[in-house]
This record gives structure tokens, sequence and C-alpha cells, in this order.
């Protein structure tokens, strides 16, 4: 019984990881987070966006948010054992999303200042963002 329960407990929880189709009017971004941090969708010209996994939006222009949590190493900190953690937000706008296309979004971070770029699906660069407030967590 408890096999049974495992095994439909993860064939549930993979459903729920599945990314939706993209729609082929819309413009498609994906974020790529690094090995240690977190990229999370937040906000499209203003507004929530509901699945952080991603950002699907109409061609044109549009402001993106995301929310970025990453360590600083204790040796950029001092003579602390422990990462310390930041809690950033970051908006990047675009004013050339095409129909179809698919863009990928990064993040990393110098010391304490995070980074966001765009690139498009030859992996050109062609969108950087800024931060718009950090926390420590």
């Amino acid at each position: 019984m408890r096999t049974l329960f495992a095994v439909g407990t993860l064939v549930l929880l993979s459903g729920c990881a599945t990314l939706p189709d993209p729609d082929p009017n819309q413009a498609w971004i994906d974020l790529a987070p690094g090995d240690n941090d977190s990229l999370h969708a937040v906000l499209v010209d203003e507004r929530a966006w509901a699945d952080t996994r991603y950002f699907e939006v109409q061609p044109g222009n549009h402001e993106l948010t995301v929310r970025y949590q990453f360590p600083v190493a204790p040796s950029n900190i001092g003579p602390v054992a422990q990462p310390l953690w930041r809690d950033c937000q970051l908006n990047l706008s675009y004013k050339g999303f095409s129909a179809g296309q698919r863009y990928q979004m990064q993040a990393g971070s110098i010391g304490f200042r995070p980074w966001i770029k765009l690139y498009d699906q030859q992996q050109k660069l062609i969108g950087q963002g800024e931060p718009a407030g950090c926390q420590r967590t």
C-alpha cells in the first residue's frame, strides 16, 4: 500500500512540474537560475504573474519583474561561517518580444549586487535589467 501511495504521489508531483505548451502567438521567457540560487517570475507590466516558473507575453514592449534569491559567500562578508542570503527584485524592460520566440532570463550576482540578462533563441544578449530592491533573509 505504501508503494502505491509513493508512486501515486510521484506521478502527481511530476504532473505539477510540467510547463504548459508555449502559445505560438506569444513570446515565451524561460528563467534560468544558477545552482545555489532561485529565480521566480513575479510581475508583467506591474501586474502579478500567476506562474513563477516562466513568463509568456504578447509581442511588443514589456517590463518583467523577477525575484532573485542568492547567497553571498562568507569570503565577501568577513569572518562569518555561513553565507548571507539576499532576496532581491529585478526589473527588465524589452521592446522587441516576438510571437513564437523563446527567450531566456539569466540572473547572477557579483558580491551583494545582483544582475539580470535577457537572451534570444541564438543565445545573443539582447537586454539587461536593474535591481529594484534587496533585503537580507
